[in-house]
């Protein structure tokens, strides 16, 4: 039972990812703990540790890789602050994709303002955006390798 409670769990934690909604990576981890900690062996414990490891290096490569490509475009932090604060806004606006479209609007604007042309502001918030593709995309691989963990204990034990 706490198996299928677990993967529920790690389910809801990888569309959280997807959807921008949930912390993702900490409900898959979560998942795992449910499964892992009430069996209170060796083989739950390894398979939390690998998943919290996988957590750990995503969560850190999901900000520092795309940071990286981000200062090498040229495109500074103040820009990606004000593109989250108008995509929280956007969220309340309108549920769920408000996020996406308000981050879009502030990025753009920003650089908009910092840019003398729209084709340069346009092309600064692209690159702004492949970073957050980016970023969603390593947090996935995490998600799902901590997955895969789970599962391989699962069939393991």
């Amino acid at each position: 039972m706490t198996a299928v409670l677990a993967g529920v769990i790690i389910a809801v934690g990888l569309l959280g990812i997807v959807s921008l909604v949930l912390p993702g990576l900490v409900v898959v981890l979560a998942g795992v703990a449910v499964w892992a900690v009430p069996r209170g062996d060796a083989l739950g414990w390894w398979v939390l540790g690998i998943a919290g490891l996988l957590v750990v290096a995503g969560t850190v490569a999901k900000y520092l890789l795309p940071g990286r490509a981000l200062k090498e475009a040229g495109v500074p932090g103040r820009t990606l602050m004000l593109g989250a604060g108008l995509g929280v806004v956007g969220f309340f606006v309108i549920p769920v994709i408000g996020l996406f479209l308000g981050f879009v609007l502030g990025v753009w604007l920003a650089e908009l303002v910092r840019l003398p042309d729209r084709r340069q502001a346009w092309t600064s918030a692209r690159h702004a955006l492949r970073a957050v593709g980016y970023s969603m995309l390593i947090e996935l691989a995490a998600g799902l390798l901590a997955t895969t963990a789970w599962i391989v204990g699962l069939v393991v034990g």
